[in-house]
C-alpha cells in the first residue's frame, strides 16, 4: 500500500504540464531527487599505432577521438566568463542514461581555486589569453554563426555541463571536432552529434530556465528544427536529427535519441549517477577536478553486440585500450603555482589526470594503457639511469599485445587529426614511419596466436622501454624484457626473426658482445639497424631486448648507472604524490630537440602539437591500490612557466 502511494507521487511529480501556447521547447517545475547529485566535477584524458597492416577501423579511430574530445570539453568554458551565475548545481550524470559508453562532466562556471588553476594551466599549454574559448566551437549546431560565450551562453548556464555517449557507432565527425577544439582546426558547420553522427547529447545546467529556453528555441530555428514530442515532452530536431529541448532545467543538445535518453531518465528511466560503480568510481576522485570522463567498456561491448551482429571490434574494443575491461573514471585536475627567472616571478602550473579503475569482478582482466602494476615501477628503476624516456612494464606476457594495439590505435587517431596520409621529411623520415617500425616486432611479440603465445608470451616477465642521449651521436633506445625461461627467450631471438621476415624485414645474424643469442634487422620506417639479442645483465638476469644499434643493447643489459637512486626518479615520485611510485618518465625538451635534429619537426603528423608539446617540461606516471576493486594511475605533466 505504502508503495503505491509512493508510485502515484511519483507518477505526479513527473507528470509533465501542457505546455502554453506557443511554447516549443519543455521543462519541469522541479527537479526529481535523483538529479539532486553531488556537485563535484571531475573528468579525463584523455589519450596510438602500426605495422604494414591497416589502420584500424573508423570507428576505433573515432572512440578515442571521442574520450579526447569529451575531456577537452571538461575546460570548453572554464575560463570564458564570470561565474555569477551558479545555477542549480545539479550533476547532469543524473540525467544521463545508466547504459552511457562515455560520459564527461565538468565544471564550467568554476570559481576561486578552482577557476584560477584552470585558466594558469590553460595558459601555460596554449599562450593564448583565453585558452578555452574556441571550444565552444563543440556547441555550435547547424546553421548557427560563432558563438560568443558573454551574449550567448553566460546569461543562463549554470555550474556544471556534461556530455554522454549511447553508442561508438556513427561517431566520425568527432575528429574534426577535436581538432576544432585542441588545434584550432577548422570544422565549420560540423556538428557531432545527429541521425548519422554520435548518438548521445550535450547537458548544460541552467541558471535562468526562460533564458535558456529563448537560446535553444533560436539555435533550433537557425538549425531549420520542427517541434515534436516524446512521452509528453516537448523539443524540436532538425532533418539531420539534431535535437534541442529542456529536460528538469538541464538545456539539451544532442542527437534525437539522445535527447529520449534524458526524457526517460526524468520519467524515472535508471541515471548513470544512480549506478553503483559510476557512484563509487566518483567518491574516490579527487574533489578538486576540474573535468571527468567515465567509460563503461561492458555498455560499449553490448552496444556494439547490438549495433553489428554480435561483433565487438572497432568502436568497443578501442575502450579497452584505455581500461582493459574495467570501468574507469578519469579526473582532470589542474594546479597553478609560482616559479621565478632572471627576469623575476613568472606564473608556473601543472595538470594532473588521475586514471581510476574499477575491476568488474575478483577474477577480471586489468590492464589497458594505464594499469597500475608493481612490477612496472621496479621494471623502471632498471633503467639507464640518464633515460629521458622511461616506461617500466609489468606482466609482459599479458599486456603487450594490448599495448602495441594501443600505439596502434593512437597513431592512427594522430594521422586522423592532422588529415592526410603521412609525410616523409627530406630525408626521408617520417614520425609514422618511425612509429611503425618500432611497432612492427612488438606487435610479432605479443600476437594473440597459439604460436606467439609459446615461443614468446611464455617467457616473459616484467620489462622497460627506455631513451637516452640529448643528440644523434649519443642516442641510445630499447626494450628490455626480463625471461623467466632462458632457453625459450634465446630461442625467441630466431623465432622472432623469421616472423620479421615474413613481415618483409631484411634479417641477418650478429655478434654482439654479453649475448647469447643475436641478429640484425632492417625493418621498413626504421633508418638505422634494430638489434635482438637475448643475454645476461649485471646480476645474472636473463633479458630479451630489441635495440636501436648495439650500444642500445649494452645500456640495457648493463647500464652505468640506474633510474633506481637517480634525482629524475625521486623528483617524479614527488610530482605525483599519495605514495606512488613512477612507472612512467618523459622529458620534453629534449625529445623535441632530437626531432629537430633529424628534420621531423615540421613532419605532418606532429608539426600541429608542436607548439604544445614545447609547453611541456616533464611528465611522470604511476599507480597505486585504492581499495575495494579500485586502482589508480596519476599522469603528472609539468608546464613550462608563462613567461619563462
Amino acid at each position: 500500500m505504502q508503495h503505491a502511494v509512493q508510485e502515484r507521487k511519483t507518477k505526479r511529480r513527473l507528470q509533465p504540464r501542457i505546455p502554453a501556447p506557443g511554447v516549443r521547447t519543455r521543462r519541469y517545475d522541479r527537479v526529481p531527487r535523483h538529479q539532486a547529485a553531488s556537485e563535484r566535477s571531475l573528468a579525463l584524458r584523455p589519450p596510438s599505432a602500426p605495422s604494414p597492416s591497416p589502420r584500424p577501423p573508423a570507428r576505433a579511430r573515432s572512440t578515442l577521438a571521442c574520450a579526447a574530445l569529451l575531456a577537452t570539453f571538461g575546460g570548453a568554458l572554464a575560463g570564458c566568463g564570470s561565474s555569477s551565475a551558479p545555477g542549480t548545481a545539479a550533476d547532469p550524470a543524473a540525467a544521463a542514461p545508466a547504459a552511457a559508453v562515455l560520459y564527461a562532466g565538468a565544471t564550467v562556471r568554476p570559481t576561486g581555486a578552482l577557476k584560477t588553476s584552470a585558466l594558469a594551466a590553460g595558459k601555460a599549454l596554449t599562450h593564448q589569453a583565453n585558452p578555452y574559448l574556441r571550444l565552444l566551437g563543440t556547441l555550435q549546431t547547424p546553421g548557427s554563426a560563432t558563438l560568443n560565450f558573454s551574449r550567448d551562453l553566460a546569461p543562463w548556464l549554470g555550474a556544471h555541463a556534461g556530455v554522454f555517449l549511447t553508442s561508438l557507432s556513427g561517431a566520425g565527425t568527432l575528429p574534426s571536432q577535436l581538432e576544432q577544439g585542441l588545434l584550432g582546426g577548422s570544422s565549420a558547420g560540423t556538428f557531432a552529434f545527429g541521425a548519422s553522427g554520435a548518438q548521445g547529447a550535450i547537458v548544460l545546467d541552467t541558471s535562468d530556465t526562460a533564458k535558456a529556453s529563448s537560446f535553444l528555441d533560436s539555435q533550433a530555428a537557425k538549425a531549420g528544427a520542427h517541434a515534436t514530442s516524446y512521452h509528453g515532452v516537448r523539443y524540436e530536431v532538425n532533418a539531420g536529427g539534431v535535437a534541442f529541448g529542456l529536460v528538469d532545467r538541464f538545456a539539451v543538445i544532442g542527437s534525437e535519441s539522445g535527447l529520449h535518453n534524458v526524457i526517460e531518465v526524468a520519467h524515472g528511466g535508471g541515471a548513470l549517477a544512480s549506478t553503483s560503480a559510476y557512484a563509487k568510481l566518483l567518491a574516490a576522485a579527487p574533489s578538486e577536478a576540474l573535468a571527468h570522463v567515465y567509460s563503461n567498456p561492458a555498455s560499449a561491448t553490448n552496444a556494439a553486440a547490438k549495433q553489428a551482429g554480435g561483433t565487438t571490434e572497432g568502436a568497443a574494443g578501442a575502450l579497452s585500450l584505455i581500461a582493459g575491461a574495467q570501468q574507469a573514471n578519469i579526473s582532470l585536475v589542474p594546479s597553478a603555482g609560482s616559479s621565478t627567472s632572471g627576469a623575476g616571478p613568472v606564473a608556473a602550473s601543472s595538470l594532473t589526470l588521475d586514471a581510476d579503475t574499477l575491476a568488474s569482478g575478483p577474477s577480471a582482466p586489468g590492464g589497458g594503457l594505464l594499469a597500475a602494476d608493481p612490477e612496472g615501477a621496479q621494471a623502471l628503476g632498471e633503467l639507464p639511469g640518464e633515460s629521458w624516456l622511461a616506461i617500466g612494464l609489468g606482466h609482459v606476457g599479458a599486456t603487450l599485445g594490448q599495448d602495441a594495439q594501443g600505439l596502434q590505435t593512437l597513431a592512427a587517431l594522430g594521422n586522423t587529426l592532422t588529415g592526410g596520409p603521412p609525410e616523409s621529411s627530406t630525408s626521408g623520415l617520417s614520425v609514422a614511419g618511425l612509429l611503425q617500425g618500432l611497432i612492427t616486432p612488438l606487435r610479432e611479440l605479443g600476437a594473440n596466436t597459439a604460436q606467439a603465445r609459446a615461443a614468446f608470451a611464455s617467457w616473459m616477465g616484467s620489462g622497460g622501454i627506455f631513451a637516452s642521449g640529448a643528440n644523434l651521436l649519443e642516442l641510445k633506445a630499447a626494450v628490455a624484457i626480463t625471461s623467466k625461461d632462458p632457453a625459450r627467450s634465446r630461442a625467441a631471438v630466431a623465432a622472432l626473426a623469421d616472423q620479421l621476415r615474413k613481415a618483409g624485414a631484411s634479417v641477418s645474424p650478429a655478434s654482439i658482445p654479453g649475448t647469447e643469442a643475436a641478429v640484425a634487422a632492417r625493418i621498413s620506417g626504421l633508418p638505422v639497424v634494430l638489434d635482438i639479442a637475448d643475454g645476461h645483465d649485471s646480476a645474472g638476469q636473463t633479458k630479451f631486448v630489441l635495440g636501436i644499434g648495439e650500444a642500445s643493447v649494452a645500456a640495457a643489459l648493463n647500464p652505468p648507472s640506474t633510474l633506481s637512486a637517480s634525482a629524475t626518479r625521486t623528483a617524479a615520485a614527488a610530482k605525483l604524490g599519495e605514495g606512488i611510485q613512477p612507472s612512467l618518465i618523459v622529458d620534453f625538451p629534449t625529445f623535441l630537440g632530437l626531432l629537430e635534429a633529424v628534420g621531423l619537426i615540421e613532419d605532418p603528423s606532429i608539426s600541429k602539437f608542436v607548439p604544445y608539446l614545447r609547453s611541456l617540461t616533464t611528465l611522470a606516471g604511476g599507480g597505486r591500490e585504492l581499495g575495494g576493486g579500485m586502482q589508480r594511475f596519476r599522469l603528472a605533466l609539468g608546464l613550462q612557466p608563462v613567461g619563462g
